[in-house]
């Protein structure tokens, strides 16, 4: 069980239920031993009223030892009689008995006080120096029964109760545990590229400590990040001077050369060109991951969508866009480095056409023809300075951007592999961020 709500609502219910059960119990002792005294102290006492009735009866009626007929005592309607009683001679010959008294229940008298047999509680006394006796029987069931009666009668409103209990429990733990949840949905709903401070309020004192060593974390990972997104943003923007001062050298020394010179020298011109995209790449990640990249209010991105695919003259690529606005407040320049870099990954890397849709519901898709790919290598094409198997020249930063412009600015990436409606190629859809 896994769940701390139910874990202490099981736990707790299971604490009560045992309690009530062990309360049950030592009520049940508790009970058993006060019905014992008062049953006691009806014994002695019916054993103490009885017998001087039935000495001054038998005294007055001159019964003689010889009269050996036993009075049964009559009663004025029918009725359950718990107690049963015998009035006996010295000799042990019964001379009065309840209606319902059975002398087998009934041991010969020994001594006065009270006695116990495996199915009765009996009370003996004497009077007139031992020459009558007298013992009061109860049988143990009926005290038995008295007892469970009473402990049933106090338990039914516990088990009508322990429901109600056990959904209060229910209730209060959910009650409690909303802050968790609501801590829960906030880290479930932040954006990947969201490094801000976690919001502390109403947080539980048993809760405090773990969202202040997560916002500890946060700075660290934040710092670490803004460290390394310095680095690259620095070192690209360093390497643009000195790259276009070669490159403008090496192309006069291209015009300046001829034969295998000149060959050589346009190997290291495609060598600086490549360097040059390269620190283009670069910048454009660590804008990506510089933050939020959304703007105060939303705009249509039909325009941004149109000038981006002007700058390609290929004549494979091919466009739809949508006819009604398509809102979004996505920053336009990560919008068009976003498109630019699909687009130059499906041309350079994909076969067949290229095609750029724009729909209504602010889905831009970038789909091309090409190999099936699997998911595994999907997933490794994400990463940065990964390439697939294609002899195309490439820096392997081009889906680590569009990835990183996603998370920055809350739109939703998604790569199908095979293209829908086709057999072979990909497909990139983007969620635009509303």
């Amino acid at each position: 069980m896994r769940s701390l709500q139910a874990r202490l609502g099981v736990a707790t219910g299971l604490a009560i239920l045992l309690s009530w059960l062990a309360a049950a119990a030592v009520s049940y002792a508790v009970l058993s031993h006060e019905i014992g005294e008062v049953f006691d102290s009806a014994l002695e006492e019916t054993a103490q009223r009885v017998l001087p009735l039935a000495v001054m009866e038998l005294l007055d009626n001159e019964q003689t030892e010889g009269d050996r007929a036993v009075r049964r005592v009559t009663t004025l309607r029918r009725h359950g009689e718990y107690f049963t009683y015998l009035v006996r001679d010295a000799g042990g010959n019964v001379l009065i008995a309840s209606h319902a008294a059975d002398p087998a229940d009934f041991p010969p008298f020994s001594t006065m006080g009270f006695h116990r047999t495996a199915t009765h509680r009996l009370y003996s006394d004497a009077a007139l120096g031992g020459g009558f006796t007298i013992t009061v029987a109860e049988p143990l069931r009926h005290r038995q029964e008295v007892a469970r009666e009473t402990l049933v009668a106090l338990g039914w409103p516990l088990v009508a109760v322990i429901p109600l209990t056990l959904l209060a429990i229910w209730g209060v733990v959910r009650l409690s545990l909303r802050p968790v949840r609501r801590f829960r949905l906030a880290l479930e709903t932040r954006g990947a590229g969201d490094l801000s401070p976690m919001d502390e309020t109403g947080l539980p004192a048993e809760l405090l400590p773990l969202a202040q060593a997560q916002n500890r974390f946060l700075d660290r990972v934040r710092d670490a990040l803004e460290a390394e997104r310095s680095f690259t943003a620095n070192a690209a923007h360093e390497l643009r001077t000195p790259l276009a001062a070669a490159l403008a050298q090496v192309q006069r020394l291209y015009a300046q050369t001829e034969g295998s010179a000149r060959r050589r020298t346009a190997e290291v011109e495609q060598a600086l060109q490549r360097l040059v995209r390269l620190s283009e790449k670069l910048m454009q990640l660590a804008r990506a991951e510089g933050g939020r990249l959304r703007t105060e209010a939303p705009f249509d991105v039909r325009e941004v969508v149109r000038i981006s695919l002007r700058d390609f003259s290929d004549p494979r690529l091919d466009h739809a866009l949508a006819e009604t606005p398509v809102m979004s407040d996505i920053d336009p320049d990560a919008l068009s480095v976003l498109l630019r870099n699909l687009v130059e990954n499906a041309l350079r890397h994909g076969q067949g056409p290229v095609r750029v849709e724009l729909s209504a519901q602010g889905v831009l898709a970038v789909s091309n023809g090409g190999p099936v790919l699997d998911e595994g290598t999907i997933a490794r094409l994400m990463r940065r300075f990964q390439r697939g198997a294609t002899r195309a020249e490439g820096s392997g930063l081009g889906l680590s951007i569009v990835q990183a412009i996603a998370d920055g600015s809350g739109g939703r990436l998604r790569i199908a592999s095979p293209a829908p409606g086709r057999e072979d190629g990909m497909e990139v859809f983007f969620e635009l961020p509303r």
